[in-house]
C-alpha cells in the first residue's frame, strides 16, 4: 500500500514538473543576435509585388546591368545622382589630388548628398535592387545615403555590382549594416560589359 501511495505521489511530481517546464517564460530561452537587420528579416513583407532598381553608375557599366535588370523583372528604376556630380578628372583613381582619391583617404568625405535620396510610392515596392560599382573593395559611396534614409523593413534588398577585376566583398554586408532593416541577399557582381542575357538569367535564378 505505501509503494502505491509512493508510486502516486512520484507520478504527480512529474506531470507538474512537466506543466512547469511548458509554461516556463520565454524570456528565459536564449534570443541569439538582436540586430535590426535580422529582426527585420522576419518581418511580413510589404508592398504589392512591384520591384525597384536603384543604382549609381560612374562609367555606365552598372547603369546597364540596372537597365537589364529592370527589364527581366518589369521594375522601376532610381538612378541616383549626387548634387555635385563627379566629372571625369573627378573619378582618376590614378591621381593622388582627384576628389575620389581624397574621398577613399578621408572617409568624412563621403557624405555624398543626393539630388534624390526618397522613392515615390516607397511602400508599394517589395524588392528593392541596389547597385554600384567597386571603389577600392567596397559599394561607391554615392548610394550610401540612399541606404542611410531608408527604412527596408519588410523588403528583399538585393545589392549587385560592376567591376573590371574587384569581387562583391563585404559591399552588400557592409551595406546591410547601414541600413539596420530588410532581408538581404548575398548579391551578385558582374565584370564590365556583362551581356543582358547573364543579367537576365541571374534574376530568373532569385526565384522572385
Amino acid at each position: 500500500m505505501f509503494k502505491k501511495i509512493l508510486m502516486l505521489a512520484l507520478g504527480a511530481c512529474m506531470i507538474f514538473g512537466l506543466a512547469a517546464c511548458g509554461s516556463s517564460n520565454s524570456a528565459d530561452a536564449p534570443s541569439g543576435a538582436s540586430g535590426k537587420s535580422e529582426a527585420s528579416a522576419q518581418a511580413p513583407a510589404k508592398g504589392n509585388g512591384k520591384k525597384l532598381v536603384v543604382y549609381y553608375s560612374a562609367g555606365g557599366h552598372t547603369k546597364n546591368v540596372a537597365n537589364y535588370i529592370a527589364k527581366a523583372t518589369n521594375g522601376d528604376v532610381l538612378e541616383l545622382k549626387p548634387a555635385n556630380d563627379y566629372t571625369d578628372a573627378d573619378l582618376d583613381y590614378n591621381n593622388k589630388d582627384s576628389r575620389i582619391y581624397k574621398e577613399h583617404d578621408d572617409a568624412s568625405l563621403r557624405d555624398i548628398p543626393l539630388v534624390k535620396d526618397k522613392v515615390d510610392n516607397w511602400d508599394s515596392y517589395d524588392t528593392v535592387f541596389i547597385g554600384y560599382p567597386i571603389w577600392w573593395g567596397v559599394a561607391a559611396w554615392p548610394v550610401d545615403n540612399f541606404v542611410k534614409h531608408n527604412d527596408f523593413t519588410g523588403k528583399k534588398v538585393i545589392p549587385f555590382c560592376t567591376s573590371v577585376s574587384s569581387g562583391l566583398g563585404d559591399s552588400g554586408k557592409q551595406l546591410q549594416q547601414m541600413a539596420g532593416t530588410g532581408n538581404w541577399f548575398e548579391g551578385k557582381r558582374f565584370p564590365s560589359g556583362s551581356s543582358e542575357s547573364d543579367v537576365t538569367n541571374w534574376v530568373k535564378n532569385l526565384n522572385l
